[in-house]
């Protein structure tokens, strides 16, 4: 199937699912092949150790190295101690390494990750060959990054545009091993370049057709998640949600084709899982439209944009933030347009509509398990996790998803609830990040799923259409809520890792340092 058939209602990080399309920076990011640089420089990375080592599952302490770089002023920021011998980079080598610094950078944005992760990496990049001090900049749509090797010399910049990122997060796998590789030391300029162009020429790890289910299946088991059912109605409410997901993700992938926004996309998208929940609502059977429609719109309504721009304001990206924010206000107003027409048809005709605002927490606990690790698993799928990551991810939700349902059944208000679940959630994403020697984002954003304020955000829409703004306006204040716990959830379980427990640091092995003094007589 071709790449664009591919698309409708997918997973992308601000979504956590929706009808969006590969990402289409500038620059290199839409071919597979490394960029035009500078002459070939075959400038070795500068290991942090007496040797090189080789990378493994243990060897992933360069963002906590830079983290708290970041988080210092420029000026103050240490420089890495000259070894003997070593001279400082020219303008050639210096140009190379921005070049892969920014690659990097860009397609670490594009796939999905944080702005702060991002200058992470990129830093990490830049001091690995001895570029320093340098000083990357991350905003929702751009990357860039200042190198000012001496006060009296003038600054080279460098910056790059990415457009419309999605998520891919079998590519920020590979990105995340390639950083690690670079910054354990004994690769040089034109490796990296090398291995990242060979590994964007992986492609997606499913195939179209099951990406397409994963998006029925999402909006089945999202009906269960809320409902708690399993009687013949509920396996009907299951089905419906089914085909009104994949017919929408179909409608997008067409407007996709012709390269119109995303926005359109969401209009088309919103329309079967409405238009279905009303039919379903006028028989005598007495079925939940409500549900058809919310678990419809789950993969649409923007939740996880909504918690990936409270954790870039956490992180002090307020500028990313205001962005994703309104990102989120924009794709929301397409699923309101392509939500509306139906609902007031439906409603002024007597449809019956209404559910509860929140997941149960304790309706029906072994099946809304099941549900929950469901929509975590189709989640998954449609952000192109790498599945061996899957079990891993999966293991999150139970736990996350467990504690929540157990606090909300102990007479917890949910919002409590969702922090406590997502802290935890975020410190074993971390664990199991750490373990594999890849980002946590994979292992929180769709663990995270079932926990999404997408009901919230859908019955405020709800209410709206009534005529009932007060209602709408606690819904929305209730999503926003939701969103933020969620958010400062992850982000704590995330400072509790790096604080408490850090990632080890590489061993030099004798093969790496070999490799390393090849390495260096080539210089």
């Amino acid at each position: 199937m071709p790449e664009h058939e591919q698309l409708g209602p997918r997973a992308e990080p601000g979504g956590p699912a929706g009808p969006s399309r590969p990402a289409a920076p500038s620059g290199p990011v839409g071919r597979t092949e490394p960029p035009a640089r500078p002459d070939k420089v075959p400038l070795q990375a500068r290991p942090p150790l007496a040797g090189p080592v080789d990378p493994g599952p243990g060897a992933t302490a360069w963002p906590d190295r830079m983290l708290p770089l970041l988080r210092t002023p420029t000026a103050a920021r240490a420089l890495l101690p000259e070894p003997l011998g070593t001279h400082r980079p020219g303008p050639a080598e210096v140009a190379a390494v921005l070049d892969l610094a920014l690659l990097v950078g860009e397609l670490l944005l594009a796939s999905g990750e944080a702005a702060e992760d991002v200058e992470a990496a990129m830093l990490a990049v830049a001091r690995a060959y001895g570029v320093h001090p340098c000083d990357p900049q991350v905003t929702f749509t751009r990357v860039a990054v200042s190198y000012r090797p001496r006060p009296a010399e003038p600054p080279l910049t460098a910056e790059r545009s990415v457009r419309r990122p999605s998520g891919d997060y079998a590519r920020l796998a590979l990105l995340f091993r390639l950083v690690t590789m670079i910054s354990a030391g004994g690769i040089d300029v034109e490796e990296a370049h090398r291995r990242l162009a060979a590994g964007l020429r992986g492609g997606h790890r499913y195939p179209g057709w099951l990406v397409a289910l994963s998006c029925g299946l999402l909006a089945g088991a999202a009906t269960v998640l809320v409902g708690g059912r399993t009687d013949a109605r509920a396996a009907l409410v299951f089905t419906s949600a089914f085909v009104a997901a994949t017919v929408g993700d179909r409608l997008a992938a067409l407007v996709a084709r012709h390269d119109l926004p995303e926005f359109y996309q969401f209009v088309l998208a919103a329309t079967p899982a409405a238009l279905i929940g009303i039919l379903l609502s006028f028989n005598g059977l007495h079925l939940r439209g409500s549900a058809v429609i919310t678990g419809g719109l789950y993969a649409l309504l923007p939740g996880w944009r909504l918690v990936a721009a409270a954790q870039e304001g956490l992180a002090g990206c307020y500028l990313t933030a205001a962005a994703r924010m309104v990102e989120a206000l924009y794709l929301m107003t397409g699923v309101v347009i392509g939500v509306t027409a139906v609902l007031y048809v439906g409603i002024n005709h007597g449809a019956d509509l209404a559910a509860r605002d929140l997941p149960v927490g304790a309706s029906n606990p072994p099946i809304q398990l099941i549900a929950a690790v469901l929509v975590t698993l189709a989640f998954a799928v449609m952000l192109n996790t790498e599945p061996g990551a899957l079990p891993a991810v999966m293991l999150n939700s139970t736990a996350g998803w467990t504690t929540y349902g157990v606090l909300v059944g102990a007479g917890q208000q949910p919002v409590a609830a969702a922090a406590l679940a997502a802290g935890l959630v975020g410190l074993s994403g971390q664990v199991m990040a750490r373990h594999r020697g890849s980002s946590a984002l994979p292992h929180v954003s769709a663990a995270l799923g079932p926990l999404l304020p997408g009901s919230v955000l859908y019955f405020a829409l709800l209410a709206f259409v009534r005529g009932d703004a007060e209602a709408g306006l606690r819904g929305v204040a209730q999503a926003s809520a939701m969103a933020m716990a969620l958010a400062i959830g992850v982000n704590l379980g995330r400072e509790a890792a790096r604080l408490f427990l850090p990632a080890p640091e590489p061993t030099a092995t004798p093969a790496a340092g070999r490799r390393a003094q090849r390495g260096r007589h080539r210089r």
